[in-house]
């Protein structure tokens, strides 16, 4: 199975917003901070508390998700949302992202994450945002 998924990209309020949401859709809420991946990946002390992903499996199969910005990283609002597509079938995913990178320019290479997951993003030739996961098996609850 693959999953497509609005991500929201938030400017320090990620914690907030994912709590909104809830309180908007019901379900439950599924958040890891920066700080939780020091030592695997590059990182500034002001972005240790902030959330690196959050997860909003809500009420009714509403799903949702959504990141602070890291410092450095140009915020724009009102463009802050990016799809993500995610699934465990790694040659299924990565067919879909060969497809999406056609005429479209790499930002971040597929690769192996902090997280245990393949991730790669793009911005397709239309000017669409992709976040593209192979999901590992002990991250399949949190997609």
């Amino acid at each position: 199975m693959v999953k497509l998924n609005a991500y929201i990209s938030c400017n320090g309020d990620a914690r907030e917003a994912a709590e909104f949401y809830k309180s908007v859709f019901g379900g439950e809420v599924y958040m890891d901070t920066y700080e939780k991946f020091a030592g695997k990946m590059p990182m500034l002390d002001a972005d240790k508390d902030k959330i690196m992903h959050a997860y909003l499996k809500g009420d009714n199969g509403i799903e949702l998700m959504m990141a602070d910005t890291p410092t450095g990283v140009p915020f724009t609002k009102g463009s802050q949302i990016s799809l993500s597509l995610s699934g465990e079938d790694e040659a299924v995913v990565r067919a879909y992202w060969d497809k999406l990178s056609e005429g479209g320019s790499v930002t971040m290479p597929m690769e192996k994450a902090p997280w245990g997951d393949v991730f790669g993003m793009l911005t397709d030739k239309f000017g669409i945002n992709w976040m593209v996961d192979v999901t590992s098996a002990e991250n399949a609850d949190k997609v």
